[in-house]
């Protein structure tokens, strides 16, 4: 049940709206469910000899509006609360004497018409579908007062809430004030009139949010602003100082031709000019260019800046495990990560992306605030994916893809889990749908390269083959056979055991370090967490058509398993065992 709350100065026009045809929805019976003194003349449905219904619409304008005349110049300009109330479309159709319940709590809940008292505010419910009703209420008491209304929108949420449980209406999730402000009707209708897929105020978040990633300063936010095609006009105080920003989307203009502008703070509580300035701040970096990326220098540059930011957003996801409040930095990190690997990710994956990204901005912001914010190392991978540019969506790029984004769908299950945890249950909801955004973006993504590491895996010698899968079995036993007692599908896994193992790993050490890195109840598909970590960890190719070739200088084979990976222990080149290949079992080239 959603409530939306409007004020202003017509009564008489709001009830001309109320009981007329209607704009957008066709209005069916419009008629009074409840009114102050349960007395009001209902225009819609006047049982007099010689019923009138502008005349009696007139009665019951000026009725409401009797109090306001009284109070005079101690009326408020906007005298008129105007709130409507509707129910979700799977919810069964309310009576009118239900409607008339819930317009009586809801005035009493805001202290319009507190129940009891003689002097409450008047106000009709006016009902002309079967899913909703309007309340109309004029602000002025019995006593000539103005009603005490703070708080009202909330009070108003707080109260369906508990008409939801208590009616058996479908509960929605309880807000905490940090959501954005969601585009009104005349946003919408326009939106629809001018063929645009969103209102202006969405597109404009949306490439603000896209701008700040990875930014490290205002300059350059504001830089990335105009690049994108925006109009952006910056408030300036007499010293010089900016104060605050607006932007506007080329094209959307008023009835007078002006540039319809909207300033960053009503776009998102986070998109204000101070809280940009303050996550600069808290993620700033001693050089305007990212470190160098990891891997070997013949992979291109997105793989690279991917492959770097698949163990960033790793650790971050590490860090939302721990529970503490301090995680709530990473959560801004990893929607400015999301936002930079949307920008810049395949076609195929855009858009699953870009809806991921977007979801998960809601889980973004919260009350909770990090007392020693350092998301230094998150945005300057999500700089980096910017800095390198757009990704190919095969070879290298690709997999390296979806390496990153399987990692970002157990990231994102654990911030629905730390904001669980506390109670945010839109936060958490919104985590939860960007992960499934992201597994379809996976899936897209992984599709190429994971059907090519079963083709290796397939091509390998029976011996090695089974070998590498005694492996797996001993260390996942529960990954030995499916739910339908068939053989679980290793290939790839097998495959990327035998790699390694080329290259001069224990396959038995590598393969526990991995699984002991961090949880895996929440992989949809287990096998391919561990293929995408065995990749990342022993430097191979995320591309498996390319040659097995050493490590980079630097990087040394595993020999024993442990929790972290900065704890890797190694073996002296000594120890290496060399790649034995057998060329006429080769893997082919892909």
């Amino acid at each position: 049940m959603v409530p939306k709350i409007r004020r202003g100065s017509r009564t008489h026009g709001l009830l001309v709206y109320l009981y007329g045809p209607g704009k957008r929805d066709e209005h069916i019976d419009p008629h009074l469910v409840g009114s102050w003194d349960g007395f009001a003349p209902d225009p819609g449905r006047d049982t007099s000899p010689d019923p009138d219904p502008k005349a009696t619409l007139a009665r019951l304008a000026a009725a409401l509006d009797l109090r306001v005349k009284q109070a005079g110049d101690k009326a408020p300009a906007e005298h008129v609360w105007h709130c409507s109330v509707r129910t979700d479309p799977g919810d069964r159709t309310l009576t009118d004497a239900e409607w008339n319940t819930i317009a009586r709590r809801l005035v009493h809940a805001v202290n319009l018409a507190p129940k009891g008292d003689p002097d409450g505010c008047r106000w009709v419910a006016v009902r002309h579908a079967e899913d909703h009703i309007h309340i109309l209420a004029t602000m002025v008491r019995g006593d000539l007062r103005r009603p005490r209304m703070n708080y009202d929108f909330k009070k108003a949420q707080a109260e369906c809430r508990s008409i939801e449980k208590e009616m058996g209406l479908r509960r929605l999730k309880p807000g905490d004030g940090t959501g954005t402000k969601t585009p009104t009707s005349a946003e919408r209708f326009k939106a629809e009139r001018t063929g645009r897929p969103e209102a202006p105020r969405e597109t404009l978040r949306e490439a603000v949010r896209q701008a700040l990633a990875g930014a490290v300063t205002e300059k350059e936010f504001f830089t990335r602003l105009r690049e994108a095609g925006l109009r952006v006009k910056v408030r300036h105080a007499p010293s010089g100082d900016a104060l605050g920003y607006n932007v506007a989307l080329p094209g959307d203009r008023n009835r007078h031709g002006d540039p319809i502008w909207y300033p960053g703070s009503k776009l998102a509580p986070d998109l204000s000019l101070p809280k940009i300035r303050q996550r600069l701040a808290d993620g700033i970096t001693d050089q305007t260019t990212p470190p160098a990326a990891d891997g070997r220098p013949d992979w291109s540059p997105p793989a690279r800046a991917r492959r770097s930011a698949t163990d960033t957003a790793e650790h971050a996801a590490v860090l939302l495990d721990r529970d503490d409040d301090e995680a709530a930095a990473q959560l801004v990190g990893v929607g400015e990560l999301l936002d930079a690997v949307a920008q810049t990710s395949p076609v195929a994956t855009r858009a699953e992306l870009a809806a991921a990204a977007r979801t998960f901005e809601r889980a973004t912001r919260s009350h909770v605030r990090a007392e020693r914010a350092d998301t230094r190392a998150i945005r300057s991978a999500a700089r980096g994916i910017i800095q390198a540019g757009s990704a190919l969506g095969r070879g290298e790029d690709g997999g390296t893809t979806a390496m990153l984004v399987s990692t970002l769908v157990l990231v994102a299950l654990a911030a629905a889990r730390w904001h669980s945890a506390r109670g945010h249950a839109q936060q958490a909801h919104a985590s939860r749908q960007a992960a499934e955004h992201l597994r379809t973006a996976y899936r897209q993504a992984a599709a190429t390269p994971m059907r090519a590491l079963h083709d290796q895996g397939r091509a390998l010698p029976e011996s090695v083959r089974r070998k590498h899968e005694a492996t797996i079995r001993a260390a996942l036993p529960e990954q030995g056979a499916h739910a339908d007692g068939a053989p679980a599908k290793t290939d790839a896994l097998a495959a990327t055991l035998a790699e390694a193992e080329q290259t001069g790993h224990d396959p038995e050490a590598l393969l526990q370090q991995v699984i002991d890195m961090r949880e895996l109840d929440t992989a949809a598909d287990v096998n391919d967490v561990l293929v995408w970590r065995l990749r990342r960890l022993a430097h191979l190719s995320a591309h498996p058509g390319e040659a097995t070739r050493r490590p980079p200088t630097g990087i040394r084979p595993t020999k024993t398993s442990t929790n972290l990976i900065s704890e890797r222990k190694t073996v002296t080149p000594a120890a290496v065992r060399p790649a034995v290949v057998d060329s006429c079992n080769r893997p082919p080239r892909r």
